[in-house]
């Protein structure tokens, strides 16, 4: 028999922090009839006023950095520190979606520059599709929500989100913020409640006009075969490689490896997993990660100390255990780390020579550990980089145009940084990725694209 709530769990303490309703199929029908009504109320609502409420939630959002960011560290295990900068970001993605929803237009057609189109006058415009569903993660639960609701009401189109389960709260409270801030109350609804019940009915649901999913492959990869006939983006992870080429400064790459490996305990799909080196400076590489690696402080993710948080429960903890035992198995060296770390923390761990032929080198981690990998040149490193099903983000540290111009050319990727981290995310860009990363592009202008439709419009006048 179901229960009628979900206990929401602070991944470091194990104490419970929250419950909120467990919602399914009936929640969500009444969810899509409240956004029939909200879809209707915000495809009348002019620009400039979707812009005042998406802009105004954005100051809110500011106002309430210190209690949100808490209530994101009580939910996720990040560090305070993470987790303030999240809110920090989410503010900015309410802001550009106020700014790109100002700018939503479409153009005049030239109908007269073929033979059929004389005497004719037009132009296309963009409409919202209705109602979007957005089902999100719990690695990052107030920005990646802000990636799908800011821009869907931009678009003038009514939301139902779908939070984890793990991670709910925070949603709750961006909800009441847009409606003080203006948003008619049935232009957002919020279902909490597990991916199988609640998850899967807004996923078949044949109202829903647009699905926006980020999570697991695994998960992702069924929902087109079950939307029905919608439109559907998918964020669905990655492993990111990172190369280091000869020439390469350690105060550029060093610092910002580190960072960008082990951020929110390594759980992005961003996250560097894999750290492509050529031979020649494979050494002095090995040795200025250790030295960073072995200076971060795991622990309380409230201490304003802490550089890496908990995983999100002792679940994931057993999962990496159990990746790092069979890579070591399989012949490969732990530097550091390689173990577990109270609760649901596991230590900050280097690999070396692992094996090609193991799931780390392929597949997602989604844990605080990163492979050490030698090269031969940058083909070899371009090679390596591209051996996963995988393709979101891929990095480059190298002073040589050429071999940035080809890394940019012939990896495989949604995007390609040069002496930068896979891990920078501008939430202005277009992000996503290919291959298995998934389909569609988020970034608050392409999504705002996405959730709307083109319409012709076209006038036949009398020829002169």
């Amino acid at each position: 028999m179901q229960t009628e709530s979900i206990t929401v769990i602070n991944p470091y303490t194990g104490e419970a922090v929250g419950s909120v309703p467990r919602g399914g199929a009936p929640e969500i029908e009444a969810a899509v009839r409240a956004a029939q009504e909200g879809a209707n109320r915000m495809r009348a609502l002019p620009l400039h006023r979707r812009a005042e409420i998406l802009a105004t939630t954005a100051q809110r959002l500011r106002a309430e950095v210190d209690p949100l960011g808490a209530r994101i560290v009580s939910e996720t295990g990040k560090t305070i520190r993470e987790a303030r900068a999240e809110v920090v970001r989410a503010a900015g993605i309410f802001q550009l979606a106020a700014e790109e929803t100002r700018r939503l237009h479409g153009e005049t057609l030239p109908f007269d520059a073929l033979p059929n189109g004389e005497g004719h006058l037009g132009y296309w415009t963009r409409e919202p599709l209705g109602i979007v569903g957005a089902i999100t993660p719990w690695n990052v639960p107030l920005a990646l929500t802000a990636h799908k609701v800011a821009p869907a009401l931009g678009a003038g189109n009514a939301v139902i989100h779908k939070p984890a389960e793990q991670t709910p709260l925070n949603a709750l409270r961006l909800a009441e913020l847009l409606r003080e801030a203006g948003l008619p109350e049935s232009a957002l609804q919020v279902v909490t409640g597990y991916g199988e019940e609640a998850g899967d009915a807004l996923v078949t649901h044949p109202e829903v006009g647009f699905l926006s999913f980020t999570g697991s492959r695994e998960v992702g990869m069924q929902l087109p075969g079950r939307a029905g006939f919608k439109r559907v983006a998918l964020e669905l992870g990655g492993n990111s490689p990172v190369i280091v080429m000869p020439g390469s400064e350690e105060a550029d790459y060093a610092d910002a490896i580190v960072r960008a490996s082990f951020a929110v305990a390594g759980q992005l799909c961003i996250s560097i997993q894999r750290v492509i080196v050529h031979e020649d400076i494979y050494a002095s590489v090995r040795s200025a990660l250790l030295k960073r690696i072995e200076a971060l402080k795991v622990g309380d993710p409230m201490d304003e100390t802490t550089d890496v948080g908990t995983l999100i429960d002792a679940h994931a903890c057993d999962r990496v255990r159990d990746a790092v035992d069979a890579a070591r198995q399989a012949g490969a060296k732990v530097l550091l780390g390689g173990r577990q770390l109270g609760k649901a923390a596991y230590a900050p761990t280097l690999l070396d020579d692992v094996p090609a032929n193991s799931p780390l080198m392929t597949e997602e981690a989604f844990a605080p550990l990163i492979l050490l990998i030698p090269c031969s040149d940058i083909r070899h490193a371009i090679e390596i980089a591209n051996a996963t099903p995988y393709g979101l983000n891929a990095g480059i540290y190298t002073p040589s145009l050429h071999e940035a111009l080809q890394a940019a050319r012939d990896l495989k990727f949604g995007s390609v940084m040069i002496n930068e981290t896979p891990s920078f995310r501008s939430d202005l860009m277009p992000y996503g990725g290919r291959k298995q990363s998934g389909l569609g592009r988020e970034g608050v202008r392409f999504a705002l694209e996405e959730m709307t439709e083109l319409k012709v419009v076209c006038f036949r006048q009398p020829l002169p």
